[in-house]
């Protein structure tokens, strides 16, 4: 454990579980970085992961967006390239940018394609998918709506997945957002979750909820609906 760590440590009690507000003060006020760092929140859920229908995942902009700027590249040709452009994209190519892929140069955080370069995506994917830049019909990453996906995603819009943990980790703000809008975006994502509960499952659905800063320690937060 480094210095910084043990010292931001002293300040959690990792036995104890916080109101949100609280929760949200102490990662603020132990976000001693040099950087506005990123606060993100890890839900733990009762789900199977081995079970396809039981993947919790979607896309959503968050209330007062998550502080991010991402760079967004576009695959596509003809008049779906003067779409990306005109939505502020910041990478439109075709043959280019699957050449610059195929040689491990992402210059770009998010990869929107149209339908009809999956055949060349398929070249790529063994590069793209360990990144987690693969696109994919259930994230609006592969449309023909090339110019409202790329606004949606220009206006923060963001990508989440329950991993082989059964965890979603999301970005809700950063350290200098007022507390209130932290509250605000983890609220409505927990919503938005609540209602992607499976049908078949018994267990309990949203099993511990954390956040933690980008390079601080997680705190637990009590799982009501009282207190969230």
């Amino acid at each position: 454990m480094s210095k910084r760590i043990e010292k931001i440590s002293k300040f959690v009690d990792k036995k104890r579980k916080y109101n949100i507000t609280e929760a949200i003060n102490i990662i603020k006020n132990t976000a001693i970085a040099k950087f506005d760092e990123t606060i993100e929140l890890h839900v733990k859920l009762g789900i199977n992961v081995k079970d396809g229908d039981q993947i919790i995942r979607g896309t959503i902009i968050l209330p007062y967006g998550t502080g991010r700027i991402k760079k967004i590249a576009v695959l596509a040709f003809g008049e779906k390239q003067k779409e990306a452009e005109l939505a502020g994209a910041d990478v439109v190519g075709y043959s280019d940018l699957i050449n610059d892929i195929s040689n491990s140069k992402l210059n770009f955080d998010i990869l929107i394609a149209t339908p009809d370069t999956i055949k060349d995506l398929k070249n790529v994917a063994k590069i793209l998918g360990p990144r987690n830049l693969m696109p994919n019909f259930k994230s609006d990453t592969i449309t023909s709506d090339i110019f409202n996906s790329v606004s949606e995603f220009k206006k923060g819009k963001i990508e989440y997945k329950s991993d082989s943990f059964g965890i979603i980790h999301i970005p809700v703000g950063k350290a200098s957002f007022e507390c209130d809008k932290i509250i605000s975006n983890i609220k409505f994502f927990l919503k938005t979750i609540e209602n992607k509960k499976p049908p078949k499952l018994n267990d309990q659905y949203i099993k511990n909820i954390a956040i933690s800063s980008s390079m601080g320690v997680g705190v637990f937060i009590e799982n009501k609906k009282h207190t969230i």
